[in-house]
């Protein structure tokens, strides 16, 4: 009954016609909702041909959430309602390399900064959500070990913050997040099926399938950073193979081609970057290519391809509506899109591409944010949740048993 408020029920009438159950039962549902404080019944709506009912509204401010996304190179925080709008953010750049313990901390003092702001009496915080690297242990909350950040595998990430929040807190592959939160605030809204792909230091992808998150057996799905795209790449990955697509078309893969350009003078945009002091990144390709520079471009254009040659794949087995591209490399814009779109459009079959859209996410940084909100407030308010805490008027009466609900 929540859910279809929250989904966009708005009235008593509607309710019955959609769940089928009678109007004495959802009238008491509807009662003990309104008592919890989560729906609140308000003007009159217009009449069918009886008496007019009283909309029903989610009451969004009962209580707010805490949420983080870690990226590999930077941290997202915010505060958001129960309906997931985003109230206050900050965003800054940081290593994951450091280790979880340094980077915990400062999202700890960002969202302590975002609690301090908020106006004396507000709504308490209800749960947290945060976003990291790899696949996480749904039980556990906990990162998988990678060879890359060695120190985060099985660090208790949610356990940290639901001691220092003292709420209930998930965690979740950040690509999930991202495309949970298109999906629900962005142009994913309206689609059942839908493909995030996020190119950015490394590349990920998060997987909605009949509108739900799909993770798979052991939370793994959507590595697509290690499809191998090109077999005959002498190019190593992390994960000690040749011809990832990650090891091809990522940031770090950008910056290092890059600077391959600049030190044989075929960039010289690149090359007077260098020249300056400065490192080459990835921004300084795209840098570069917005100007027009030849070899700059081909190497945007390289990236898309790539990607596109893994999309195919994931667009015929899948068989998505829509595909969106986010991550750092996204800010390339439209000749990445195109590069992207042409290599779909000639490796996927017809069938699987017929009426698919192919696009730049629109949230940005903000996708992370807004799908760890939903991903809280949806874990919140579950059947097997909901029960336990409801009588109470907020979670935070039975924290440790919602934790303990997998």
């Amino acid at each position: 009954m929540l859910d279809l408020v929250r989904q966009g029920a708005r009235t008593r009438p509607e309710l019955v016609q959609r769940t089928g159950l009678g109007r004495k039962v959802v009238t008491q549902r509807v009662v003990q909702l309104a008592d919890s404080g989560l729906v609140a019944e308000g003007d009159y709506g217009p009449s069918t041909g009886g008496r007019a009912p009283r909309e029903l509204r989610f009451h969004a401010d009962a209580g707010h959430l805490l949420v983080a996304q870690l990226g590999a190179t930077s941290i997202s925080v915010g505060t958001t309602d129960l309906a997931g709008r985003l109230l206050d953010e900050r965003h800054e750049p940081a290593r994951m390399s450091d280790g979880p313990d340094a980077v915990l901390g400062r999202v700890e003092e960002l969202l302590d900064g975002l609690l301090a702001r908020r106006p004396a009496g507000g709504p308490p915080i209800w749960g947290a959500g945060i976003g990291v690297l790899g696949p996480v242990d749904a039980a556990t909350g906990a990162p998988a070990e990678l060879p890359v950040l060695v120190d985060w595998g099985g660090y208790p990430v949610r356990d940290r913050l639901a001691r220092r929040y003292g709420v209930p807190v998930w965690a979740d592959n950040e690509c999930n997040l991202m495309a949970l939160g298109e999906l629900r605030a962005g142009l994913g809204q309206g689609c059942r099926d839908l493909i995030l792909v996020k190119v950015g230091t490394g590349i990920g992808a998060g997987l909605i399938c009949d509108g739900r998150l799909h993770r798979g057996a052991r939370g793994a799905a959507g590595e697509v950073g290690h499809v191998r795209v090109d077999p005959t790449s002498p190019v190593r990955c992390w994960c000690g193979h040749t011809g990832c697509l990650s090891a091809l078309a990522s940031g770090r893969a950008l910056a290092r081609a890059g600077t391959a350009a600049a030190a044989d003078g075929r960039s010289p945009h690149l090359a007077a970057v260098q020249a300056a002091g400065g490192g080459i990144g990835a921004a300084d390709v795209i840098a570069a290519a917005a100007e027009g520079d030849p070899v700059a471009v081909d190497l945007i254009n390289q990236a898309g391809g790539w990607v596109g040659v893994m999309l195919a794949g994931l667009v015929n087995s899948h068989n998505p509506d829509l595909v969106l591209i986010g991550g750092g490399l996204a800010t390339a814009g439209a000749p990445l899109l195109a590069a992207v779109r042409r290599a779909v459009y000639q490796y996927a079959l017809p069938l699987a591409t017929r009426g698919l859209r192919i696009e730049l996410s629109l949230l940005g940084d903000r996708a992370g944010l807004a799908g760890a909100a939903v991903m809280v407030a949806d874990k919140l308010f579950s059947r097997r949740r909901l029960g336990l805490w409801i009588d109470a008027a907020s979670p935070l009466a039975r924290a440790d048993e919602i934790h303990a609900v997998v």
